[in-house]
């Protein structure tokens, strides 16, 4: 079974930066992309980024040339880069592990393999 923690959510300003980790325990899972979503109450859980099991990147374009998703070369854990933080980026962000696919890459579809994990709350306040 595998179990995904996301981590690294606190509260900034606009304007700054903040890394968000998941780390992916149980087996390996290096052979799955891995992906970012995130949530605010009210709204449905929305694709943020995504990396290929080859460090492909994909991002929404609410956060293209803000955002770097990058992964480690075990392939269990993907760090979330976000700079030039915005009010609207507030939200839970959670991450979890699935095939790559155009579906999931443009948010028509929700990735999702394993149970979600508990999520990392960020708060941008302006």
């Amino acid at each position: 079974q595998v179990r995904l923690v996301e981590s690294g959510g606190r509260s900034v300003q606009a304007g700054e930066s903040l890394r968000i980790s998941c780390v992916a325990s149980g087996r390996t899972i290096s052979m799955y992309a891995m992906y970012w979503y995130r949530e605010v109450p009210g709204k449905e859980r929305e694709f943020v980024a995504a990396i290929s099991p080859k460090n492909f990147t994909y991002y929404t374009d609410a956060v293209k040339g803000r955002f770097i998703i990058a992964r480690d070369s075990a392939g269990n854990t993907a760090d979330l880069q976000m700079n030039n933080l915005k009010p609207e980026d507030t939200a839970v962000y959670y991450c979890n592990a699935d095939l790559l696919t155009p579906s999931f890459t443009s948010g028509a579809g929700r990735a999702g393999r394993f149970p979600w994990g508990q999520g990392t709350l960020v708060t941008v306040s302006s």
